[in-house]
């Protein structure tokens, strides 16, 4: 018998956001509830904000996504 290892949508997720170029270097939190997924943090530009959204998007099981992220400009 074989048996096949099916990340979960956290783990999907969270991959996702770790392994993207446009969001290194950024704090991003996140809750799954179902389908649903809740951003929370900060990112410096309105342009971050949208491709984590667009990110997650694309993510098998994803059906709702609450992008509760802060744009709060760049570092100083």
């Amino acid at each position: 018998m074989t048996t096949t290892f099916s990340p979960s949508l956290a783990q999907r997720v969270d991959n996702a956001l770790v392994t993207n170029p446009y969001l290194t270097g950024r704090t991003l939190r996140f809750e799954t509830d179902g389908g649903r997924v809740v951003l929370h943090g900060h990112v410096s530009t309105w342009y971050q904000k949208q491709m984590a959204q667009e990110l997650l998007r694309r993510i098998e099981g994803v059906e709702l996504i609450d992008n509760c992220l802060e744009v709060i400009g760049p570092a100083v």
